[in-house]
Parts: structure tokens; C-alpha cells; sequence
């Protein structure tokens, strides 16, 4: 679990201190407005770096209705969604993927790995 936090703290911003803030209500991630807000908020929870700021208040409640997303399925997506979760012709997808994109010297347990070591953020 402390490997897995450490891996989200590279993707977070640290609110706590005032010199970094979560992105704009008005970026978009995925087409939708709100959304790369309540992410930030989301992972800066989950690492306890939020500060001032919370997750699924009523601006991140007005984009995960809309959506269509629960909370609770939002911020476990944030967190740690293995490979093994996802449906088996997902699961196909990125054995394949993993195969052509990833360094072999490196193991995989999270989906989210997947694009962070690709990129080489780990």
C-alpha cells in the first residue's frame, strides 16, 4: 500500500500550503467541465494533501451526477483499480499493450500504471 501511495503522489497536486490549487472548473478532461477539478481534489484526499479544499462537494457533485458516476466508484478508480478488475477483453487489450508499450523490465499491478510507466512518470 505504501508503494501505491507514493506512485499517487506523483500524480498529485499538494494543496495544502496555497501555491498549488486544483485546475480550473472550466478545464476540461475528457470533455466534461468540473472533471479535471474533482480529480485533482480526489487524489490530493487520498494522499492527504487536499488542505482547504474537498472532494464530492457540491461543485464535484453537480459533474459526477451529470456523469452518472457514484462517488464512492470515483474515488476507488482513483485509488487503485488493478488490472485483474477490469472485464476480460480489457484485461486482453492490455496484456497486448502492456507487451508493446511498457519497458520489460518493469511489473504492472494498477491500470494506471500502465500509462505512468509508459510515460516514464515511474
Amino acid at each position: 500500500m505504501h508503494e501505491d501511495l507514493e506512485k499517487m503522489k506523483l500524480l498529485t497536486r499538494d494543496l495544502r500550503d496555497g501555491k498549488e490549487f486544483p485546475r480550473s472548473p472550466r478545464a476540461t478532461l475528457a470533455g466534461y467541465v468540473l472533471a479535471a477539478r474533482a480529480v485533482d481534489k480526489c487524489r490530493a484526499v487520498l494522499v492527504d494533501w487536499q488542505g482547504e479544499y474537498h472532494s464530492n462537494c457540491p461543485l464535484d457533485q453537480r459533474w459526477l451526477n451529470f456523469a452518472e458516476i457514484h462517488y464512492g466508484d470515483f474515488r476507488s478508480l482513483e485509488r487503485d483499480l488493478r488490472l485483474s478488475d477490469l472485464p476480460p477483453e480489457l484485461q486482453e487489450y492490455m496484456e497486448n499493450y502492456i507487451h508493446r508499450y511498457v519497458p520489460r523490465n518493469r511489473v504492472v499491478y494498477h491500470w494506471f500504471d500502465v500509462y505512468d510507466l509508459e510515460e516514464q512518470r515511474i
